[in-house]
């Protein structure tokens, strides 16, 4: 077997990048595989023959844009948004009676609306007020207690776990159901189709 240095030397004379063998190659090379054809000779068409296939693709076209703005304005139902007949017979039974409001029932009603709305804005006003106050007086007496001693205040900082009871009870993983059948991801659509 040749050494390393001469097997290189000889790569280089024999165009090879690298050899599997200690004699002189045979030179077999392969090419890249070539997925061409010979070129068709394009066959020679009459023009009235191309004339009357553009003329009917035309014409295909034309009966089918005819066909879609004739129903463009025909929309696709949803079955979810579409009233259910028992409402529709009993739609007279249910159509309320339209109340003639005199002015001054609607002022009135107007001022009570922005009455309430007042309120509920100095309402929610004193929320955040009384929120302030327990977080500042909270804050305060923790920074008296730290003054005071700093293992009372690591104490009164860390989470009291009784406040938020949580009790987990039952298995943490379910057995296998015996005999159980795994479906195999196949569903059939039942959904409707609209041409």
């Amino acid at each position: 077997m040749l050494a390393i240095p001469v097997l290189s030397r000889f790569s280089a004379l024999l165009g090879h990048t690298r050899t599997f063998h200690s004699s002189s190659g045979l030179l077999f090379r392969c090419t890249p595989a070539l997925f061409a054809e010979p070129l068709k000779k394009k066959k020679k068409l009459d023009p009235q023959i191309i004339k009357q296939r553009e003329e009917r693709k035309r014409k295909r076209l034309e009966k089918q844009i005819r066909r879609l703005e004739k129903n463009a304005r025909q929309l696709k139902p949803i079955e979810e948004l579409e009233t259910p007949m028992e409402l529709i017979d009993e739609q007279g039974k249910r159509k309320r009676v339209a109340l003639n409001l005199t002015p001054e029932l609607i002022e009135s009603r107007a001022l009570l609306e922005k009455q309430w709305a007042k309120f509920k804005m100095q309402e929610k006003l004193a929320d955040y007020q009384l929120f302030d106050r327990i977080m500042a007086a909270q804050t305060k007496a923790l920074n008296e207690l730290k003054l005071e001693s700093e293992e009372l205040y690591q104490q009164a900082i860390q989470t009291d776990p009784a406040l938020v009871p949580f009790r987990a009870e039952g298995t943490v993983a379910t057995p296998p159901i015996t005999n159980y059948e795994q479906p195999d991801g196949e569903y059939i659509d039942v959904s409707r189709k609209w041409e």
